[in-house]
Protein backbone atom coordinates (compact mmCIF):
# COMPACT_ATOMS: atom_id res chain seq x y z
CA UNK A 1 0.00 0.00 0.00
CA UNK A 2 1.63 3.24 -0.84
CA UNK A 3 1.28 6.89 0.76
CA UNK A 4 -0.40 8.37 -2.67
CA UNK A 5 -2.98 5.83 -3.37
CA UNK A 6 -7.18 6.15 -2.93
CA UNK A 7 -6.89 3.23 -0.40
CA UNK A 8 -4.29 4.61 1.99
CA UNK A 9 -5.97 8.04 1.81
CA UNK A 10 -9.34 7.38 2.13
CA UNK A 11 -9.67 4.22 3.70
CA UNK A 12 -6.73 3.20 5.52
CA UNK A 13 -5.03 6.69 6.64
CA UNK A 14 -8.66 8.01 8.14
CA UNK A 15 -9.38 4.74 10.41
CA UNK A 16 -5.92 4.67 11.71
CA UNK A 17 -6.66 7.96 13.15
CA UNK A 18 -9.71 7.40 14.16
CA UNK A 19 -8.55 3.79 16.10
CA UNK A 20 -5.27 6.10 17.34
CA UNK A 21 -6.74 9.31 18.78
CA UNK A 22 -10.38 7.39 19.85
CA UNK A 23 -8.22 4.91 22.12
CA UNK A 24 -7.06 5.10 25.56
CA UNK A 25 -3.39 6.58 25.96
CA UNK A 26 -1.77 3.92 27.33
CA UNK A 27 -3.56 1.49 24.30
CA UNK A 28 -2.01 3.95 21.42
CA UNK A 29 1.60 2.50 21.54
CA UNK A 30 -0.44 -0.70 20.58
CA UNK A 31 -2.86 0.33 18.25
CA UNK A 32 0.02 2.38 16.22
CA UNK A 33 1.65 -1.51 16.08
CA UNK A 34 -0.99 -3.02 15.07
CA UNK A 35 -2.38 -0.59 12.22
CA UNK A 36 1.58 -0.55 11.15
CA UNK A 37 1.79 -4.64 11.20
CA UNK A 38 -1.23 -4.27 9.25
CA UNK A 39 -0.06 -1.69 6.60
CA UNK A 40 2.51 -3.72 6.05
CA UNK A 41 0.60 -7.08 6.07
CA UNK A 42 -1.43 -5.58 3.27
CA UNK A 43 2.01 -5.57 0.79
CA UNK A 44 3.54 -8.43 2.64
CA UNK A 45 1.48 -11.19 4.59
CA UNK A 46 4.83 -13.78 4.52
CA UNK A 47 7.55 -11.49 4.63
CA UNK A 48 5.80 -9.34 7.98
CA UNK A 49 7.49 -12.56 9.59
CA UNK A 50 10.60 -11.54 8.74
CA UNK A 51 10.28 -8.21 9.79
CA UNK A 52 8.72 -9.78 13.79
CA UNK A 53 11.89 -11.84 13.85
CA UNK A 54 14.48 -9.07 13.01
CA UNK A 55 12.84 -6.90 15.90
CA UNK A 56 12.70 -9.55 18.36
CA UNK A 57 16.39 -10.48 17.38
CA UNK A 58 17.55 -6.85 18.31
CA UNK A 59 15.15 -6.72 21.52
CA UNK A 60 16.86 -9.48 23.19
CA UNK A 61 20.37 -8.81 21.83
CA UNK A 62 19.80 -5.14 22.78
CA UNK A 63 19.31 -6.30 26.47
CA UNK A 64 22.20 -9.01 26.12
CA UNK A 65 24.66 -6.02 25.21
CA UNK A 66 23.50 -3.65 27.50
CA UNK A 67 23.67 -6.13 30.31
CA UNK A 68 27.52 -7.23 29.59
CA UNK A 69 28.28 -3.74 28.46
CA UNK A 70 28.27 -2.30 32.05
CA UNK A 71 30.60 -5.47 33.26
CA UNK A 72 33.05 -4.55 30.69
CA UNK A 73 33.57 -7.86 29.09
CA UNK A 74 33.67 -9.40 25.82
CA UNK A 75 30.47 -10.90 25.74
CA UNK A 76 28.63 -7.29 24.99
CA UNK A 77 31.06 -7.21 21.72
CA UNK A 78 30.07 -10.88 21.08
CA UNK A 79 26.59 -9.71 20.93
CA UNK A 80 26.73 -6.99 18.73
CA UNK A 81 28.82 -8.98 16.22
CA UNK A 82 26.14 -11.73 16.54
CA UNK A 83 23.24 -8.96 16.31
CA UNK A 84 24.89 -7.44 12.98
CA UNK A 85 25.37 -10.63 11.27
CA UNK A 86 21.90 -11.78 11.59
CA UNK A 87 20.55 -8.15 10.31
CA UNK A 88 23.08 -8.33 7.83
CA UNK A 89 22.67 -12.20 7.09
CA UNK A 90 18.80 -11.63 6.43
CA UNK A 91 19.44 -8.77 4.09
CA UNK A 92 22.20 -10.05 2.14
CA UNK A 93 20.03 -13.43 1.61
CA UNK A 94 17.17 -11.62 0.02
CA UNK A 95 18.42 -9.02 -1.36
CA UNK A 96 22.01 -10.13 -2.88
CA UNK A 97 21.97 -14.02 -3.33
CA UNK A 98 21.02 -14.08 -6.73
CA UNK A 99 22.74 -11.32 -7.74
CA UNK A 100 25.97 -13.33 -5.90
CA UNK A 101 24.48 -16.54 -7.82
CA UNK A 102 24.36 -14.62 -11.46
CA UNK A 103 28.18 -13.78 -10.98
CA UNK A 104 29.26 -16.94 -9.93
CA UNK A 105 27.76 -18.41 -12.81
CA UNK A 106 29.21 -15.67 -15.33
CA UNK A 107 32.59 -16.14 -13.74
CA UNK A 108 32.61 -20.08 -13.37
CA UNK A 109 30.53 -20.92 -16.14
CA UNK A 110 28.12 -23.05 -13.72
CA UNK A 111 24.52 -23.55 -13.66
CA UNK A 112 23.56 -23.08 -10.09
CA UNK A 113 20.14 -22.16 -10.10
CA UNK A 114 19.08 -18.71 -8.73
CA UNK A 115 16.55 -18.47 -5.53
CA UNK A 116 13.99 -16.10 -7.54
CA UNK A 117 12.84 -14.19 -3.82
CA UNK A 118 10.69 -11.29 -4.21
CA UNK A 119 12.94 -8.79 -2.06
CA UNK A 120 10.47 -7.89 1.09
CA UNK A 121 9.63 -4.25 0.87
CA UNK A 122 11.49 -1.89 2.80
CA UNK A 123 14.11 -4.48 4.16
CA UNK A 124 17.00 -1.94 3.72
CA UNK A 125 15.63 0.68 5.50
CA UNK A 126 14.27 -1.58 8.33
CA UNK A 127 17.47 -3.56 8.29
CA UNK A 128 19.46 -0.07 8.83
CA UNK A 129 17.30 0.79 11.91
CA UNK A 130 17.70 -2.07 14.02
CA UNK A 131 21.58 -2.21 13.07
CA UNK A 132 21.68 1.62 14.30
CA UNK A 133 19.89 0.44 17.40
CA UNK A 134 21.99 -2.68 18.62
CA UNK A 135 24.97 -0.41 17.91
CA UNK A 136 23.75 2.68 20.21
CA UNK A 137 23.18 0.55 22.60
CA UNK A 138 26.81 -1.10 22.45
CA UNK A 139 28.17 2.93 22.47
CA UNK A 140 26.13 3.76 25.78
CA UNK A 141 24.19 6.16 22.92
CA UNK A 142 20.70 5.08 24.48
CA UNK A 143 19.13 2.65 27.17
CA UNK A 144 17.80 -0.85 25.47
CA UNK A 145 14.15 -0.60 25.42
CA UNK A 146 12.57 -3.31 27.76
CA UNK A 147 9.00 -3.41 25.94
CA UNK A 148 9.49 -5.92 23.08
CA UNK A 149 5.98 -4.65 21.81
CA UNK A 150 7.60 -0.41 21.80
CA UNK A 151 10.78 -1.98 20.38
CA UNK A 152 8.87 -3.64 17.61
CA UNK A 153 6.72 -0.42 17.03
CA UNK A 154 9.99 1.24 16.67
CA UNK A 155 10.85 -1.05 13.58
CA UNK A 156 7.68 -1.45 12.17
CA UNK A 157 5.88 2.11 12.61
CA UNK A 158 4.76 2.35 9.00
CA UNK A 159 4.97 5.93 8.00
CA UNK A 160 9.05 5.66 7.55
CA UNK A 161 8.49 1.88 7.37
CA UNK A 162 8.86 0.77 4.21
CA UNK A 163 11.32 4.30 1.80
CA UNK A 164 12.57 5.94 5.01
CA UNK A 165 13.47 8.21 6.44
CA UNK A 166 15.75 6.30 8.38
CA UNK A 167 14.97 7.20 12.21
CA UNK A 168 17.38 6.16 14.53
CA UNK A 169 15.94 4.97 17.58
CA UNK A 170 17.49 7.67 19.62
CA UNK A 171 15.35 10.12 17.71
CA UNK A 172 12.01 9.06 18.92
CA UNK A 173 13.19 6.93 22.10
CA UNK A 174 10.92 9.96 24.24
CA UNK A 175 8.20 9.72 21.74
CA UNK A 176 7.67 6.43 21.67
CA UNK A 177 7.24 6.41 25.86
CA UNK A 178 5.35 9.34 25.97
CA UNK A 179 3.64 11.84 23.24
CA UNK A 180 0.80 14.46 23.61
CA UNK A 181 -1.36 15.53 20.96
CA UNK A 182 -0.49 19.48 19.37
CA UNK A 183 -2.99 20.60 17.27
CA UNK A 184 -0.46 22.33 15.44
CA UNK A 185 1.55 19.82 15.52
CA UNK A 186 -1.00 17.57 13.44
CA UNK A 187 -1.50 20.69 11.45
CA UNK A 188 1.65 21.35 10.41
CA UNK A 189 1.90 16.92 9.80
CA UNK A 190 -1.16 17.56 7.36
CA UNK A 191 0.12 20.46 5.37
CA UNK A 192 3.48 18.49 5.09
CA UNK A 193 1.80 15.48 3.80
CA UNK A 194 0.18 17.81 1.30
CA UNK A 195 2.78 19.14 -0.07
CA UNK A 196 4.58 15.53 -0.42
CA UNK A 197 1.87 14.28 -1.56
CA UNK A 198 1.72 17.15 -4.48
CA UNK A 199 5.45 16.33 -5.15
CA UNK A 200 5.13 12.76 -5.46
CA UNK A 201 1.44 12.93 -7.67
CA UNK A 202 1.49 16.26 -9.90
CA UNK A 203 5.35 16.32 -10.71
CA UNK A 204 7.15 13.18 -10.00
CA UNK A 205 4.12 10.93 -11.54
CA UNK A 206 4.11 13.67 -15.13
CA UNK A 207 7.42 14.40 -15.57
CA UNK A 208 8.23 10.36 -14.93
CA UNK A 209 5.67 9.21 -17.86
CA UNK A 210 7.72 12.19 -20.56
CA UNK A 211 10.95 9.79 -19.15
CA UNK A 212 9.36 6.83 -19.71
CA UNK A 213 7.78 7.81 -23.38
CA UNK A 214 11.68 9.01 -23.81
CA UNK A 215 13.13 5.70 -22.57
CA UNK A 216 10.63 3.50 -24.82
CA UNK A 217 12.29 5.18 -27.84
CA UNK A 218 14.82 3.73 -30.16
CA UNK A 219 18.08 4.65 -27.76
CA UNK A 220 19.95 4.94 -30.81
CA UNK A 221 17.66 7.16 -32.91
CA UNK A 222 17.64 9.86 -29.96
CA UNK A 223 18.61 13.48 -31.02
CA UNK A 224 21.33 14.78 -28.44
CA UNK A 225 18.77 16.90 -26.92
CA UNK A 226 16.15 14.72 -26.78
CA UNK A 227 18.76 12.37 -24.03
CA UNK A 228 19.30 15.21 -22.03
CA UNK A 229 15.80 16.21 -21.59
CA UNK A 230 15.37 12.59 -20.47
CA UNK A 231 18.03 12.23 -18.38
CA UNK A 232 16.68 15.77 -16.71
CA UNK A 233 13.21 14.40 -16.60
CA UNK A 234 14.14 11.15 -14.47
CA UNK A 235 16.40 13.34 -12.17
CA UNK A 236 13.00 15.49 -11.57
CA UNK A 237 11.37 12.31 -11.26
CA UNK A 238 13.26 10.24 -8.67
CA UNK A 239 13.93 13.62 -6.71
CA UNK A 240 9.91 14.59 -5.88
CA UNK A 241 8.87 10.71 -5.86
CA UNK A 242 11.65 10.28 -2.95
CA UNK A 243 11.69 13.51 -1.43
CA UNK A 244 7.44 13.87 -1.75
CA UNK A 245 7.19 10.21 -0.44
CA UNK A 246 9.61 11.45 2.44
CA UNK A 247 7.13 14.48 3.17
CA UNK A 248 4.55 12.13 3.67
CA UNK A 249 6.21 9.97 5.93
CA UNK A 250 7.41 12.99 8.29
CA UNK A 251 4.14 14.43 8.04
CA UNK A 252 2.19 11.36 9.34
CA UNK A 253 4.57 11.15 12.14
CA UNK A 254 3.79 14.34 12.67
CA UNK A 255 0.01 13.38 12.47
CA UNK A 256 1.00 10.50 15.26
CA UNK A 257 3.47 12.65 17.64
CA UNK A 258 6.63 12.08 16.46
CA UNK A 259 9.37 13.94 14.66
CA UNK A 260 11.54 12.28 11.92
CA UNK A 261 14.47 13.81 10.67
CA UNK A 262 14.21 16.23 7.61
CA UNK A 263 15.67 13.91 4.87
CA UNK A 264 16.11 16.22 1.57
CA UNK A 265 17.33 20.08 1.62
CA UNK A 266 17.18 21.32 -1.79
CA UNK A 267 19.86 19.29 -3.31
CA UNK A 268 19.79 20.78 -6.65
CA UNK A 269 20.64 23.97 -5.92
CA UNK A 270 24.40 22.29 -4.54
CA UNK A 271 27.68 23.69 -5.63
CA UNK A 272 29.78 20.31 -5.46
CA UNK A 273 29.43 17.38 -5.28
CA UNK A 274 30.24 16.74 -1.65
CA UNK A 275 27.28 19.51 -0.99
CA UNK A 276 24.64 17.91 -2.54
CA UNK A 277 25.14 14.41 -0.97
CA UNK A 278 25.32 16.21 2.50
CA UNK A 279 21.52 17.15 0.63
CA UNK A 280 19.95 14.46 -0.90
CA UNK A 281 18.82 10.93 1.57
CA UNK A 282 20.90 12.80 4.64
CA UNK A 283 19.33 10.11 6.98
CA UNK A 284 21.34 7.57 5.04
CA UNK A 285 24.46 9.43 4.32
CA UNK A 286 24.45 10.19 8.36
CA UNK A 287 23.88 6.64 8.87
CA UNK A 288 26.98 5.24 6.55
CA UNK A 289 29.05 8.55 8.26
CA UNK A 290 28.33 7.39 11.43
CA UNK A 291 28.21 3.80 11.07
CA UNK A 292 31.03 2.83 8.42
CA UNK A 293 32.72 5.67 7.69
CA UNK A 294 33.46 6.50 11.08
CA UNK A 295 34.60 3.43 12.01
CA UNK A 296 36.78 3.05 9.72
CA UNK A 297 38.91 5.87 10.49
CA UNK A 298 37.20 8.67 8.47
CA UNK A 299 39.41 11.28 7.46
CA UNK A 300 41.44 11.46 10.18
CA UNK A 301 44.49 8.63 9.03
CA UNK A 302 45.94 10.78 6.07
CA UNK A 303 44.82 11.13 2.47
CA UNK A 304 45.18 7.07 0.90
CA UNK A 305 42.98 5.93 3.86
CA UNK A 306 40.73 8.58 3.48
CA UNK A 307 40.43 7.49 -0.31
CA UNK A 308 40.29 3.72 0.87
CA UNK A 309 37.39 4.40 3.32
CA UNK A 310 35.26 7.02 0.70
CA UNK A 311 35.61 4.34 -1.67
CA UNK A 312 34.31 1.32 0.94
CA UNK A 313 31.37 3.82 1.63
CA UNK A 314 30.13 4.54 -1.62
CA UNK A 315 30.82 1.08 -2.71
CA UNK A 316 28.51 -0.35 -0.08
CA UNK A 317 26.20 2.66 -0.50
CA UNK A 318 25.71 1.53 -4.38
CA UNK A 319 25.34 -1.94 -3.68
CA UNK A 320 22.27 -0.76 -0.81
CA UNK A 321 20.39 0.61 -3.85
CA UNK A 322 20.62 -2.37 -5.60
CA UNK A 323 22.09 -5.76 -6.46
CA UNK A 324 23.62 -4.94 -9.55
CA UNK A 325 26.66 -3.79 -10.96
CA UNK A 326 25.66 -0.19 -12.37
CA UNK A 327 24.26 0.74 -8.68
CA UNK A 328 27.74 -0.29 -7.49
CA UNK A 329 29.64 1.93 -10.44
CA UNK A 330 27.37 4.81 -9.60
CA UNK A 331 28.26 4.75 -6.01
CA UNK A 332 31.89 4.65 -6.85
CA UNK A 333 31.94 6.94 -9.51
CA UNK A 334 30.42 9.44 -5.87
CA UNK A 335 33.36 8.00 -4.12
CA UNK A 336 36.07 8.72 -6.75
CA UNK A 337 34.41 12.49 -6.94
CA UNK A 338 34.13 13.68 -3.48
CA UNK A 339 37.80 12.11 -3.21
CA UNK A 340 38.63 14.55 -5.71
CA UNK A 341 37.43 17.33 -4.19
CA UNK A 342 38.42 16.65 -1.25
CA UNK A 343 41.88 16.52 -2.63
CA UNK A 344 42.24 19.82 -3.14
CA UNK A 345 39.64 20.50 -6.13
CA UNK A 346 37.13 21.77 -3.59
CA UNK A 347 39.14 24.43 -3.18
CA UNK A 348 39.57 25.53 -6.57
CA UNK A 349 35.88 25.45 -7.15
CA UNK A 350 34.76 27.21 -4.57
CA UNK A 351 36.88 30.73 -6.16
CA UNK A 352 34.80 29.67 -9.39
CA UNK A 353 31.83 31.82 -10.56
CA UNK A 354 28.94 30.47 -9.08
CA UNK A 355 27.01 29.49 -12.65
CA UNK A 356 30.10 27.55 -12.98
CA UNK A 357 29.70 25.57 -9.71
CA UNK A 358 26.05 24.56 -10.78
CA UNK A 359 26.85 23.62 -13.97
CA UNK A 360 29.35 21.58 -12.45
CA UNK A 361 27.56 20.08 -10.21
CA UNK A 362 24.57 19.21 -12.23
CA UNK A 363 26.51 17.70 -15.51
CA UNK A 364 28.20 15.29 -13.03
CA UNK A 365 24.84 14.53 -10.97
CA UNK A 366 23.07 14.19 -14.78
CA UNK A 367 25.28 11.37 -15.75
CA UNK A 368 25.64 9.66 -12.71
CA UNK A 369 21.57 9.33 -12.96
CA UNK A 370 22.66 7.51 -16.49
CA UNK A 371 24.86 4.74 -14.36
CA UNK A 372 22.14 4.75 -11.98
CA UNK A 373 18.91 4.01 -14.16
CA UNK A 374 21.05 1.54 -16.77
CA UNK A 375 21.35 -1.08 -15.85
CA UNK A 376 22.18 -2.66 -18.76
CA UNK A 377 25.80 -1.10 -19.07
CA UNK A 378 25.60 -1.29 -23.41
CA UNK A 379 22.61 0.93 -23.51
CA UNK A 380 24.07 3.47 -20.81
CA UNK A 381 27.23 3.63 -22.36
CA UNK A 382 25.27 4.29 -26.00
CA UNK A 383 23.10 6.91 -23.45
CA UNK A 384 26.11 8.31 -22.59
CA UNK A 385 27.73 8.64 -25.75
CA UNK A 386 24.54 10.37 -27.25
CA UNK A 387 24.55 13.00 -23.99
CA UNK A 388 27.74 13.97 -25.12
CA UNK A 389 27.67 14.04 -28.63
CA UNK A 390 30.22 11.71 -29.16
CA UNK A 391 27.53 9.30 -31.35
CA UNK A 392 26.54 10.58 -34.57
CA UNK A 393 23.14 11.91 -33.49
CA UNK A 394 21.65 15.12 -34.71
CA UNK A 395 21.20 17.86 -32.23
CA UNK A 396 17.70 18.04 -31.55
CA UNK A 397 15.30 16.73 -34.00
CA UNK A 398 11.35 17.21 -33.63
CA UNK A 399 10.57 14.66 -31.61
CA UNK A 400 12.71 16.51 -29.23
CA UNK A 401 10.72 19.89 -29.93
CA UNK A 402 7.53 18.44 -29.54
CA UNK A 403 8.41 16.80 -25.98
CA UNK A 404 9.64 20.41 -25.28
CA UNK A 405 6.42 22.03 -26.25
CA UNK A 406 4.25 19.73 -24.22
CA UNK A 407 5.88 19.30 -21.39
CA UNK A 408 7.60 22.84 -21.02
CA UNK A 409 5.50 24.38 -18.42
CA UNK A 410 6.20 20.80 -16.27
CA UNK A 411 9.43 21.17 -16.05
CA UNK A 412 9.42 24.91 -15.17
CA UNK A 413 7.53 23.71 -11.96
CA UNK A 414 9.72 20.95 -11.38
CA UNK A 415 12.79 23.60 -11.87
CA UNK A 416 11.09 26.12 -9.17
CA UNK A 417 9.96 23.06 -7.13
CA UNK A 418 13.29 22.07 -6.72
CA UNK A 419 14.49 25.18 -5.09
CA UNK A 420 13.44 27.41 -2.21
CA UNK A 421 11.73 29.69 -4.18
CA UNK A 422 8.35 28.62 -3.35
CA UNK A 423 8.94 28.17 0.68
CA UNK A 424 10.65 32.05 0.77
CA UNK A 425 7.60 33.35 -1.09
CA UNK A 426 5.28 31.31 1.49
CA UNK A 427 7.41 32.74 4.22
CA UNK A 428 7.78 36.51 2.99
CA UNK A 429 3.46 36.28 1.83
CA UNK A 430 3.22 35.39 6.04
CA UNK A 431 4.97 38.27 6.97
CA UNK A 432 3.18 40.82 5.29
CA UNK A 433 -0.18 39.68 5.07
CA UNK A 434 -2.66 39.62 7.96
CA UNK A 435 -2.92 36.70 9.78
CA UNK A 436 -6.71 35.72 8.54
CA UNK A 437 -5.88 36.32 4.65
CA UNK A 438 -2.57 34.60 4.81
CA UNK A 439 -3.90 31.20 6.53
CA UNK A 440 -7.16 31.38 3.62
CA UNK A 441 -4.60 31.64 0.77
CA UNK A 442 -2.59 29.06 2.75
CA UNK A 443 -5.80 26.51 3.20
CA UNK A 444 -6.88 26.97 0.04
CA UNK A 445 -3.37 26.02 -1.75
CA UNK A 446 -3.19 23.11 0.12
CA UNK A 447 -7.02 22.28 -0.40
CA UNK A 448 -5.86 22.77 -4.10
CA UNK A 449 -3.19 20.37 -4.55
CA UNK A 450 -5.21 17.53 -2.18
CA UNK A 451 -8.16 17.67 -4.99
CA UNK A 452 -6.00 17.53 -8.16
CA UNK A 453 -3.90 15.13 -6.34
CA UNK A 454 -7.12 13.47 -5.92
CA UNK A 455 -8.12 13.71 -9.24
CA UNK A 456 -5.10 12.23 -11.13
CA UNK A 457 -4.57 9.25 -8.62
CA UNK A 458 -8.22 8.86 -9.74
CA UNK A 459 -7.76 9.10 -13.44
CA UNK A 460 -4.13 7.68 -14.34
CA UNK A 461 -2.75 4.47 -13.44
CA UNK A 462 0.84 5.88 -13.73
CA UNK A 463 1.80 5.68 -9.92
CA UNK A 464 5.26 3.85 -9.48
CA UNK A 465 7.12 4.59 -6.27
CA UNK A 466 10.50 3.92 -7.55
CA UNK A 467 12.50 3.29 -4.39
CA UNK A 468 10.40 0.34 -3.13
CA UNK A 469 12.98 -1.66 -5.26
CA UNK A 470 15.66 -0.91 -2.61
Amino acid sequence: MVFSSLTFLFFFLPLALILYFSCPKKMKNLVLLAVSLFFYAWGEPIYILLMIFSATVDYFHGLLIHKYRIRRTGIAKAALVSSLLVNIGILSFFKYADFLVENVNAFFGSAIQPFDLPLPIGISFYTFQTMSYSIDVYRGKVQPQRNSLTLALYVSLFPQLIAGPIVRYETIEKELANRTFQLAQFADGVKLFIIGLGKKVLIANTIGELWFTIQQQDIDQLSTSTAWLGIVAFSFQIFFDFSGYSDMARGLGKMFGFNFPENFNYPYISKSVTEFWRRWHMTLGSWFRDYVYFPLGGSRKGTWTTIRNLLIVWGITGLWHGASWNFVLWGLYFGILIGIEKLGWLNVLSKLPAIFQHVYLLTIVLFGWVLFVFEDHEQGLVFGKILFGIDDQPLYDTQFLYFLSTNGLLLLLAVIASTPVLKRMNERLSRILPAYLSSSISISSFGIILFLSTAYLVNDSYNPFLYFRF
